[in-house]
């Protein structure tokens, strides 16, 4: 990133806090109309304190180098937007990088990785309020079921309440679902065909409508199955960094072109490939669509 941007953050962070409000109302939105696929960057993780690529462990930790990275995949023709906690949101309002761009924010970041109260996921990020208020497309949030554990029952009480306030005011809300275990102690997500269309089944009844829910699903094994277990829209999510780029853009290729695929939120997989080439791999993506 510029020294100039760098700069500009730190003092419009210190000397004009106030401006990030202004800029978001500024914003030129973008329409979801007319869209067959989408492409949605993901920048979410460090929220949740995850700053591991692969086995590099600190490879998000410099927040400048993952902005700069952003903004060159938001700059690439055909991407449609980012999914971010606020902290990124801000930062890119700051850089005027969202301009006839969709944002999503993030907004249940509280279930952090190791911790005891894991599964009690708690929304420490966006509100449905704070979204209206930024102008964003709509919120994220993720879902993680674990039948063992009692914290999941406030996780689905707090997600359904989302889903209801977004879809009062006319926002996407976005869910990502997945049953989950206790592994050695360690949560897993269980990425069978069956689970995943277990937990979409559960994801799409929640809230008081479904009229503004989108499916954040992984891409499994079946995915025809996968498809035809909800008429919500379906957008597929990337993961951990692929150590096979090439098998993991074939199998987004053959699921983009089932019913009901909307298109792709993928994070680390694009901002951080392993050529680290981020316009290729946003490139490539895009030519998935």
């Amino acid at each position: 990133m510029r020294s100039e941007d760098q700069q500009l953050l730190r003092d419009a962070r210190y000397l004009r806090p106030e401006t990030v409000a202004s800029l978001a109302t500024q914003r030129r939105r973008a329409s979801l109309v007319g869209h067959q696929r989408l492409l949605i960057i993901a920048a979410d993780h460090t929220a949740r304190g995850v700053l591991n690529v692969g086995s590099h462990a600190t490879a998000m930790s410099s927040r400048y180098e993952l902005l700069d990275r952003l903004t060159t995949a938001l700059k690439v023709p055909g991407v449609h937007g980012v999914l971010g906690s606020p902290d990124i949101i801000d930062d890119l309002f700051i850089l005027g990088a969202l301009h006839e761009k969709m944002v999503f924010g993030s907004m249940n970041r509280g279930g952090l990785p190791g911790a005891v109260f894991e599964m009690d996921d708690g929304f420490t990020g966006y509100t449905a309020e704070s979204i209206v208020a930024a102008g964003l497309d709509g919120g994220k949030m993720l879902l993680r079921i674990n039948l063992e554990d009692p914290g999941t029952a406030s996780t689905l009480v707090a997600c359904a309440h989302a889903v209801t306030a977004l879809a009062t005011a006319g926002r996407v809300a976005m869910v990502e679902p997945f049953m989950n275990q206790r592994v050695e102690g360690r949560l897993r997500n269980v990425l069978t065909t069956e689970e995943v269309i277990r937990s979409m089944a559960i994801a799409g009844a929640l809230g008081a409508t479904s009229a503004f829910t989108w499916l954040k699903i992984p891409v499994v094994e079946e995915m025809e199955q996968v498809a035809e277990a909800t008429t919500l829209p379906i957008v597929l999510l990337g993961g951990e960094r692929s150590d096979r780029p090439d098998e993991m853009y074939g199998r987004w290729e053959k699921a983009l072109k089932l019913p009901g695929v909307r298109g792709l939120v993928i994070g680390r997989n694009l901002l951080y490939p392993h050529d680290d080439d981020v316009e290729s791999a946003v490139k490539t993506a895009i030519n998935l669509l």
